[in-house]
């Protein structure tokens, strides 16, 4: 019996391990990137905080409407800690820094005009947003983000929530 009881605790150990139960999220890739209003922004120093990358260009149709509800976003969850920075991939500065003045967002746009940082954080399409949790790990992935996706604010509620004692560590 014990026997048994042995071999059937290893195979669930085992099966919830690949599953993925036991899995770690990535950490997210430092950076530092030069916003529109000038200073650098460096992502490490949000390190605590909830992090929401809005990759975008001028050339997205869909990104004006994102950037104006993440900024609504910003205000009601900001002070729960939570920061979101919009980065655009547009290669022209000058069209990037028009279409910022035009659609104000209320968050820091990031210039990231030779597309290192999004290619580090795999943006194969616009508009993609990149969830961050408090520790500084990648915790989702919205390719393509609609409004009326429900699970990308309850992923950034549950994010919130979690104060980071202990998960991940």
């Amino acid at each position: 019996m014990t026997r048994t009881f042995c071999l059937t605790v290893l195979a669930l150990t085992a099966a919830s391990s690949s599953t993925g139960a036991a899995e770690v999220a990535p950490a997210a890739s430092d950076f530092a990137l030069p916003s529109i209003q000038g200073s650098n922004v460096r992502l490490s120093e949000y390190r605590g905080q909830v992090v929401v990358l809005a990759f975008w260009s001028s050339r997205c149709a869909v990104c004006a409407a994102q950037l104006a509800e993440l900024a609504e976003q910003q205000r009601t969850y900001g002070s729960a800690g939570l920061v979101t920075l919009a980065v655009s991939v547009d290669d022209d500065l000058a069209r990037a820094r028009d279409y910022a003045r035009q659609h104000a967002a209320g968050v820091p746009l990031l210039l990231d005009a030779q597309r290192q940082v999004s290619r580090q954080y795999q943006v194969d399409r616009l508009p993609t947003i990149v969830l961050i949790d408090r520790r500084g790990r990648v915790r989702q992935r919205f390719r393509d983000y609609r409004r009326t996706d429900n699970s990308y604010i309850s992923q950034v509620r549950a994010l919130l929530d979690d104060s980071g004692s202990t998960v991940g560590q």
